[in-house]
């Protein structure tokens, strides 16, 4: 038919743009602009292609038809450069919008809009109705339906019959436009809230439906679908974003709707032409000649009407997607890329093909992720189907670079559809993807984020861990039969030793334990290790039986508690689903390793790395099994093997894995307690014999005690230390012997710094155990003088070690010291029998412990040649000293005070523990705002102070130091938040402490006539100023002009400046305000007139708290009801609210 056939625009044949020799690994996309070729020149380079900023008019259609249309129009003016796509016939008389008529409604005065808005009617029933109106007479009912796309792109303008009659499409979008209401940025389509999302699914399903019920009818009349792509495309060139934003997503679904409407009748084609063929190769006696041209008539149609659909979909992609997939609208963009993948995966015949990938290829690059995505997601359904792999081989040739790269995006669901791709590729294409692209994907098995890990899992399964079901299945020496899954376990391991970047399984375990079976094949494992090989088969080496036992027990840690490795994100609330597999999965484990643990244990017990794993796993069991399955042989034999590892080994992991597995197995739940307590007591009898031979030896020898004893000693009480953690040795007596040792050591008797480090950890838990065996109501008076006594003792001894020469003992006496200040703090006090082992700190105390900080933490890394595993190590361990000081701070244990040497390191040490300052620094604001004030002006003189003698008593306030004095008062000045009610006496405890340390002393003893010498700190001050409320300025600038009152020199110069620039941010408003200051400042308010009695009243007031030094909040000025009510809302609310909060 001849409707939009002489407008049909046909492709040209796609080389994507760009010369098949270059590469496109390096095309990106700027801020600026948008990276895509230019629709007339699609063989020019990728690297001189832009996005347009603007959208531009499409190509020109070349020769219009006319529209049949009863009674028959005169022919339409020449379209001229801004006419887009087929318009429509004028039907005559004068051009413009005359009188504007009635709008067009359905019934009961509910538009179309309205109808979809709502959601409450069956649009199918809606349209059935339209297409009623439309035949009876189609000119309403297209203005109808013209109106609904203007409504719903935010517009009220409202189109007439008359404008539908006299003007053109391009003339009513310029109509409309001008009605537009610019005030407002908000459109349907992205505005917030249920009503709204309802209504774009409502909108895109509408003109699906319209679509799909014209399809056999009123499509083809060569009027309807005219003058609404006509409409859409117009709109689609607005540079209103809502009418370019609806009317493309409009267009897109109206192409979808297209497609679905072509593979519909490309399927009657085809059951035409079948019933053609059979028809004709009857005999020809029974070939019914008119049936015959009936079929031939149906298929002939049939072929225009695809013809005429293949021209709408060719128009409206030149005319609109074109231009729109570059929009600078992200959205826009994004709804391209998610139709074109329909219509490649729909109707391959046409779309699927190099002219139309090319436009997915160049917005791979796009800058935001959500149009990545899209780009991705219609590319994986083309993948997944193997019978499309021709048509995409150029696709793959040339972009395959930057798919493979994509699966490092910093987007992690575009990361996670990448991986999904290229999982596609090797599925259907295995002969695309390199050693080196599929390297990429094994490395984010190890990545921070779950979902990219565990996509990369399943890429690793299709490329490596699929078993091979025409391989023979090898056995052991003794003739077992191995698992299907044991080469792939060995290639597993190996996987895992060749990743070098990493050194836990865990990572691996959880990127795999979900998707593949063999993860819990736990039968598979242990037979690999147990059972010697059979015949061609490798026996394993020793890294890769400590591997192998490395991911057994991970597998088994993640199956017993269904919780990811540290890092890989939240802890999510399990499902229903998930609690039962996890029981299923303890259960299975249970009884397994029952029975193979112990013969695991006895093979490797020499090994300390193989066996500290192996002893986690009876951890994990569901110990009841014990009981049920009658297996207390296999019980016996696990305790004896437990007894003889412990007096074996001497390595601290393995030792606490044991003491451990032992707590466990001791739990009052189960029946097996009764057994393993006295397991436990017969080892813990011969380890404190071994502990007294020992101690006896080494007390005996004293100063002439050589490597023998020592090390006898040592590995006694490293036995002891590692057990006493979980147990209750309290029975044993080892009070006296180990603080023997400890006061030898204070004593600087030789005693080897681990031996007293064991004894001061021994002792805290000693003294935590008969803490908590004490009765809370009625507890043993001695047991509690006894107790008060030891702590009393063992204080005394940690003070004098903390100040000796002995790095490693006052370590571990100052955490020791810590922990028992918060174990016996104050809050004993709160029962009344245990309130007498209360132990509060005292100033010399709290001195040392501040010292010790300073001394040992907020240190520079000087030796450079330290190994950077050992500075690791290091920062640990000071991040350690750092974190229980401010324990100490947040529980209100030391004063808030003590922290000031802590918080004035804030900026200079904000990457090795800043986490920790500012966590400590709000919870100490927490607990008293002004004290916490207060401490940070001290931290700020006492930089000052730095800074000052660093430059001779001088201040040069262009100086490095005082810079970063200036950055630390604005750091302190964010962390007080917006809320200035809430901080205002503490914000003005600051100022006042401020002032007094600039002003005191006010004369400089070295330059009597010159300024006070830190008067450079009110400099400093500057920064807090933003922080205080109107009428609380004020009165700082009383206090601060009621001290400089004294001075008796003239104030000029550039050394008053700090003291002129201080006093103007108390002047202005909004002086020095940083960004972070509350909205309600940010508009200076007109000057309120009050009365001469108000004003009189505020005046004596401000002269009565400038004569309160003590004090420099001002009390809340009383308006009168008149200014009251003029007065903005907010700032009422804030004066209320801080005279509440100032009533002290």
């Amino acid at each position: 038919m001849p409707a939009l056939r002489s407008a049909r625009a046909q492709i040209p044949q796609a080389n994507y743009g760009i010369d098949m020799s270059e590469s496109t690994e390096n095309i990106t996309m700027d801020d600026t602009e948008e990276f895509i070729p230019d629709q007339h020149e699609l063989d020019v380079a990728l690297d001189n292609m832009e996005f347009e900023d603007t959208p531009q008019p499409p190509a020109k259609r070349g020769r219009k038809r006319q529209i049949k249309a009863p009674p028959p129009p005169p022919p339409p003016p020449p379209a001229g450069p801004e006419m887009v796509g087929v318009r429509k016939p004028r039907r005559g008389g004068r051009q413009g919008g005359g009188t504007r008529l009635r709008p067009l409604v359905v019934e009961d005065g509910i538009t179309l809009f309205d109808i979809v808005k709502s959601g409450r009617s069956a649009l199918q029933a809606v349209i059935d109705d339209w297409i009623e109106r439309y035949n009876n007479d189609r000119d309403p009912a297209l203005l109808e339906l013209m109106q609904f796309f203007i409504r719903s792109s935010g517009c009220k303008g409202t189109i007439t019959m008359e404008m539908q009659e006299h003007m053109q499409h391009a003339q009513i979008i310029r109509r409309m436009t001008e009605e537009f209401d610019e005030d407002s940025g908000d459109y349907p389509l992205i505005m917030s809230g249920p009503v709204w999302k309802k209504f774009r699914a409502n909108f895109c399903e509408f003109v699906s439906v319209l679509v799909r019920q014209c399809q056999y009818s009123i499509i083809y009349d060569q009027y309807l679908m005219d003058n609404v792509i006509s409409l859409l495309t117009g709109l689609s060139d607005s540079q209103v974003r809502a009418f370019r934003h609806t009317s493309t997503l409009a267009v897109m679904k109206l192409m979808t709707a297209l497609v679905d409407v072509a593979l519909n009748l490309s399927v009657n084609k085809d059951f035409t032409q079948r019933q053609y063929e059979a028809e004709r190769q009857k005999s020809q006696s029974k070939r019914a000649t008119e049936r015959l041209e009936v079929l031939m008539q149906k298929r002939k149609e049939l072929e225009e009407q695809t013809e005429e659909i293949r021209n709408m979909l060719n128009y409206m992609f030149k005319s609109v997607f074109v231009h729109r997939y570059r929009d600078t609208l992200p959205d826009i963009r994004s709804i391209c890329m998610g139709e074109i993948g329909i219509w490649m995966k729909k109707y391959p015949n046409m779309f699927l093909d190099d002219g139309y990938l090319k436009y997915i290829g160049w917005t791979l690059h796009d800058k935001v992720g959500d149009t990545r995505l899209k780009c991705l997601q219609s590319l994986l359904p083309l993948y997944q189907t193997e019978e499309l792999g021709p048509k995409m081989e150029l696709f793959t040739s040339k972009f395959k670079d930057r798919i493979v790269s994509m699966t490092l995006d910093k987007e992690y669901d575009v990361a996670v559809q990448g991986v999904k791709l290229i999982i596609a590729i090797q599925r259907n294409h295995k002969d695309i993807l390199s050693d080196k692209d599929c390297e990429h994907v094994y490395e984010l098995v190890y990545s921070s984020h779950r979902a990219v890990a565990q996509t990369a899992g399943e890429f690793l399964n299709v490329k490596l861990f699929t078993i091979d079901d025409d391989t023979p299945l090898a056995k052991s020496k003794r003739g077992k039969k191995r698992s299907p899954n044991t080469p792939l376990i060995r290639d597993l391991v190996q996987f895992f030793i060749e990743s070098e970047l990493h050194e836990h399984g865990a990572y691996l375990v959880d990127s795999l334990i979900d998707n593949n079976p063999m993860m819990k094949d736990w039968e598979c494992m242990t037979d690999l290790l147990l059972e010697e090989p059979g015949k061609g088969e490798e026996a394993l080496e020793d890294k890769i039986e400590t591997s192998l036992i490395e991911i057994v027990v991970c597998t088994v840690r993640q199956s017993a508690t269904g919780e990811p490795p540290v890092g890989r994100g939240p802890n999510r609330k399990l499902s229903t689903k998930e609690q039962r597999q996890i029981i299923d999965d303890k259960v299975k484990l249970t009884e397994h390793f029952i029975q193979t643990l112990p013969a695991l244990l006895a093979k490797y017990i020499q090994d300390e790395e193989k066996i500290a794993n192996l002893m986690t796993i009876p951890q994990y069991f569901e110990l009841e099994i014990y009981t049920t399955s009658r297996q207390e042989k296999c019980l016996e034999n696990l305790l004896k093997l437990i007894h003889e590892i412990v007096l074996r080994h001497t390595n601290t992991e393995v030792l606490e894995a044991c003491a451990k597995t032992y707590e466990l197995l001791c739990s009052d739940e189960y029946a097996i307690k009764g057994k393993c307590e006295v397991a436990r007591a017969t080892l813990l009898d011969q380890l404190m014999e071994k502990f007294r031979e020992a101690y006896q030896a080494f007390i005996e020898e004293g100063e002439e005690a050589d490597d023998e004893e020592e090390f006898a000693l040592l590995t006694s009480m490293n036995r002891i230390t590692s057990f006493i953690d979980c147990h209750d040795m309290t029975a044993y007596n080892l009070w006296e012997p180990l603080m023997t040792l400890i006061k030898a050591a204070s004593d600087d008797k030789h005693v080897p710094d681990p031996i007293v480090c064991k004894s001061i950890r021994c002792c805290v838990n000693l003294l935590t155990w008969s803490l908590a065996n004490l009765d809370n109501h009625n507890p043993d008076k001695n047991a509690l003088k006894q107790l008060k006594r030891n702590l009393n003792e063992f204080m005394s001894l940690c003070r004098l070690l903390i100040t000796s020469a002995r790095d490693a003992a006052e370590e571990e006496a100052f955490l020791a010291v810590c922990d028992l200040l918060i174990i016996f703090s104050k809050q004993l006090a709160n029962n009344a029998v245990l309130a007498a082992l209360s132990y509060e700190p005292d100033v010399n105390l709290s001195g040392q412990l501040t010292g010790f900080i300073e001394c040992k933490v907020f240190i520079d890394d000087e030796d450079e040649d330290q190994d950077e595993h050992q500075k690791i190590e290091e920062l640990h361990k000071r991040r350690n000293f750092l974190a229980s000081f401010s324990k100490l701070v947040v529980y209100n244990i030391v004063s808030i005070r003590n922290a000031a040497d802590v918080f004035k390191h804030y900026c200079r040490f904000y990457n090795d523990y800043g986490d920790i300052i500012k966590t400590a620094l709000g919870k100490s604001r927490e607990i008293n705002k002004v004290t916490c004030a207060r401490t940070l002006a001290v931290s700020l003189t006492s930089v000052f102070k730095e800074v000052q003698a660093e430059h001779g008593g001088r201040i040069n306030r262009g100086s490095e130091g005082f810079g970063a004095l200036k950055e630390l008062a604005r750091r302190f000045s964010m962390s007080f938040g917006l809320d200035l009610v809430r901080n205002r006496e503490a914000i003005a405890s600051l100022h006042r402490e401020g002032i007094i340390f600039a002003l005191n002393p006010l004369e400089n003893p070295e330059e009597p006539r010159g300024p006070p010498p830190n008067i450079a700190f009110l400099e400093i001050m500057c920064e807090f100023s933003n922080k205080l409320m109107k009428q609380d300025k004020k009165t700082v600038l009383q206090y601060l002009e009621k001290h400089m009152s004294r001075a008796t020199h003239l104030m000029r110069g550039e050394e008053w400046s700090p003291y002129v620039t201080y006093k103007n941010s108390l002047l202005h408003h909004g002086t020095h305000a940083s960004e972070f200051e509350p909205t309600v400042q940010k508009h200076r308010e007109p000057k309120e007139h009050k009365p001469r009695r108000a004003r009189g009243k505020r005046k004596a007031e401000q002269e009565q708290g400038a004569g309160d030094a003590a004090d420099v909040v001002a009390q809340p000025t009383r308006q009168s009801k008149r200014v009251r009510a003029t007065a903005p809302a907010d700032e009422e609310e804030s004066e209320q609210g801080s005279e509440r909060d100032f009533e002290t």
